[in-house]
């Protein structure tokens, strides 16, 4: 999401750390989907309360570097078969074998959930109360801002990482971290996300999951110490890639995804001049498709 709060991108202007094991998929703003076959493939619903971690370290037990490579894939049958350091799947989603899969491989695996917003197809969504919910994400049925000041929110959300260390996700990507910049319809302001986002960083450090800060760009500096990695959606395309100078100089690596046709199809050498300057500044960038299904692909590493 943009630091303007306009959203773009797959969960930008139409995009985000994702694995969907089903072959039917009503997009939303998360990684996940509706189907009975993607339901089916899901792990057990998240716990209703959050549990303490049974050995909580203040830090992740590991961290991506500037070097790593990464996949991510948000629809469809996972393609297991890139030879990558890091696969960003759906916490909710991912079929277990899936994992297993990928961690026999020696692959990272990264669980992608909306830490931001309700979305009414997932498990744990009765756990919300109404207060907690305030306007529709735009373009994303059944996707509501959360109030990520209520006790209420941040206690599911525990829960989430919960599930997440349980599943042996070795990092999260929480989602939609950037409310107060949109219309969440909540008071929310840049000190309350300051607060919230850093809330999250330091339950999943706790559990020894490292963390990606999910755009956010218009808090980068601030934010950078507290978060391992970043995800980002076209900051080449809207010339916003300078902002995570912070991120990359304390060796923390930045993965970022383009969706424009340009890219995709080289356009007049787009795609080469986009890699060069991905290249030059140490970031992981990958040209895919807007519905994230694996249909293409194209690595600038």
């Amino acid at each position: 999401m943009s630091s303007l709060g306009v959203r773009r991108g797959w969960r930008g202007l139409s995009a985000a750390i994702v694995v969907i094991g089903a072959t039917a998929w009503l997009p939303g703003c998360g990684g996940g989907g509706r189907s009975e076959a993607t339901q089916a493939a899901a792990t057990p619903s998240a716990p209703a309360s959050p549990s303490s971690p049974s050995s909580p370290t203040g830090a992740a037990a590991w961290k991506p570097s500037v070097d790593s490579t990464w996949q991510w894939q948000l629809r469809g049958t996972i393609n297991t078969a890139y030879a990558v350091d890091v696969y960003d799947i759906d916490l909710f989603d991912a079929p277990d074998a899936t994992l297993a899969t990928l961690k026999s491989a020696g692959r990272r695996v990264v669980c992608y959930f909306s830490a931001g917003s309700s979305e009414d197809w997932r498990s744990d969504f009765s756990q919300f109360l109404a207060s907690d919910m305030g306007n529709p994400l735009k373009g994303w049925p059944g996707e509501r801002w959360l109030d990520t000041r209520s006790a209420n929110v941040r206690r599911i959300m525990l829960a989430r990482l919960d599930l997440a260390a349980k599943r042996g996700c070795d990092g999260v990507e929480p989602d939609n971290v950037d409310g107060y910049a949109n219309t969440p319809g909540f008071p929310l302001d840049a000190a309350s996300q300051i607060d919230f986002n850093r809330f999250i960083a330091d339950a999943a450090h706790a559990r020894g999951l490292a963390v990606a800060l999910k755009n956010d760009s218009a808090q980068l500096d601030t934010l950078s110490a507290a978060f391992d990695f970043a995800v980002n959606e076209q900051c080449h395309e809207f010339n916003e890639c300078g902002t995570y100078t912070a991120f990359i100089a304390a060796g923390k690596p930045v993965f970022n995804a383009e969706y424009a046709s340009n890219y995709v199809q080289n356009t007049v050498g787009a795609r080469d001049a986009l890699c060069q300057s991905a290249r030059a500044a140490h970031m992981r960038t990958l040209v895919l498709p807007l519905q994230l299904d694996d249909t293409s692909r194209f690595s600038c590493d």
